[in-house]
């Protein structure tokens, strides 16, 4: 294997919580608070529902599914549908073009509820897959129209689940190598065809936490360089790994990530706050308001279609989101990243008067403002619908000291007890 992949493995091996500083702890426990809430609104949506009840009519015990009820099956498929679930209402958090939690956390929790691991190791793994994840993404280069999910992130949860299962650093690159063969290149035009499919590699990204230390650990072998070729040229476009290991311990990625407050992609972010600034400036009524026009970048520009099919392709509509007139801004593509999404909004009233605002980036990514207080909310916003308040209560309590956690069971239990009838 190359150099630098078997220094992050081991990097992951030696690695624990309280290696940590406590920026990394408060951004994971965030994050995993988030994550809880938007896995238990997407296991609510129809489709998730019915693979829900096909998928538990055959399966086993031995971890959580957090949906209603919070019935038990084998970890392999209680990780598959919470991964599934919790890229379903796109409102799950990422990093710099990532979705590490929904690939990493469904898997981590159910091997730590299987093994009855604490809250420091289960935390801990997550963090150190979502490392792995975000330090490949930075030497990698992905494939046109080729959608993230169940790249990268998958391999960080591959190397989560090897570090709850106590391996090694070579178990861990031989984990990660194994899980290789597990990598998609889902195609980005499912988001505008409605293609509800894009929310499986979240949760094959769970299942290869679950399944690829178990492969490693029985003795399964992989190719030394799987891991370059896959990323350089099976599924990515290219993999420069020499400064993959740099700054490790110093720099973490997951205080890096960013938060989900519109239920929609990603690109589409910065365009919906400068639409809101011309609101706020002249507060028109809905029938006084004549057009709106958005110019951005070429990625973002081709989320037009002004009647998606279904709920999944409204997320990927600025049309739908906004009613609004799209055009491609050259100079705004030429400076367009992965951080650096512009987009610029005018709105027309009908009597003439009009306001124009820009941004390069969304207000979440520019103001860098402290999180915690609308994931908070947002946690609240989308467990209120299945949690008592006392419940809601409970589990940003529990949360809250999570790495002192005997077992899963002090997530678990609060959730059964304070769950609304009807969710």
């Amino acid at each position: 294997m190359g150099e630098q992949i078997e220094k992050l493995a081991q990097f992951i091996a030696r690695t624990g919580w309280d290696d940590m500083p406590e920026a990394v702890h408060r951004r994971a426990k965030l994050v995993l608070l988030d994550t809880i809430g938007v896995t238990l609104a997407g296991a609510a949506r129809p489709e998730v529902i019915g693979l829900r009840e096909r998928l538990l009519a055959g399966a086993g015990r031995g971890a959580t599914v957090l949906a209603a009820g919070l019935p038990q099956a084998d970890i392999r498929t209680a990780a598959l549908l919470n991964g599934i679930a919790a890229r379903s209402v796109e409102l799950c958090e990422g990093a710099n073009g990532l979705q590490p939690s929904p690939h990493i956390l469904p898997g981590v929790l159910a091997i730590a509820e299987q093994r009855g691991l604490g809250g420091r190791a289960m935390l801990g793994a997550f963090v150190l897959g979502y490392e792995v994840a975000g330090r490949l993404n930075r030497v990698y280069t992905q494939r046109a129209f080729s959608h993230p999910n169940g790249q990268l992130s998958l391999l960080g949860a591959a190397a989560a689940g090897a570090r709850l299962h106590e391996l090694d650093g070579a178990g861990i690159s031989l984990a990660m190598r194994v899980a290789t063969s597990m990598l998609m290149t889902p195609s980005y035009n499912n988001t505008v065809a409605g293609g509800t499919t894009l929310n499986l590699p979240a949760g094959l990204g769970a299942v290869a936490a679950t399944l690829a230390p178990e492969m490693a650990a029985a003795g399964y072998a992989a190719q030394e360089d799987a891991i370059e070729e896959a990323l350089g040229v099976m599924v990515g476009a290219g993999f420069a790994p020499a400064k993959l290991p740099d700054d490790m311990g110093r720099r973490w990625e997951i205080v890096e990530n960013y938060f989900r407050f519109y239920a929609c992609c990603n690109p589409i972010h910065a365009a919906l706050d400068s639409l809101a600034e011309t609101l706020a400036v002249l507060k028109p009524r809905p029938q006084e308001v004549a057009r709106v026009e958005v110019q951005t970048f070429a990625f973002a520009s081709v989320m037009r279609n002004p009647a998606p099919p279904n709920y999944f392709a409204s997320k990927y509509s600025l049309p739908h989101a906004a009613a609004v007139r799209i055009a491609e801004d050259p100079a705004m593509t030429a400076r367009s990243t992965p951080t650096i999404r512009p987009a610029r909004v005018t709105l027309t009233l009908k009597d003439g008067r009009s306001a124009t605002a820009a941004r390069e980036a969304s207000v979440r990514d520019m103001l860098k403002a402290d999180p915690e207080p609308p994931v908070r909310a947002k946690f609240r916003e989308l467990a209120a619908p299945h949690l008592t308040q006392a419940g809601m209560d409970a589990i940003e309590a529990a949360v809250d000291r999570c790495e002192e956690w005997q077992t899963m069971g002090e997530l678990i239990e609060p959730l059964r007890l304070h769950a609304r009838s009807s969710s």
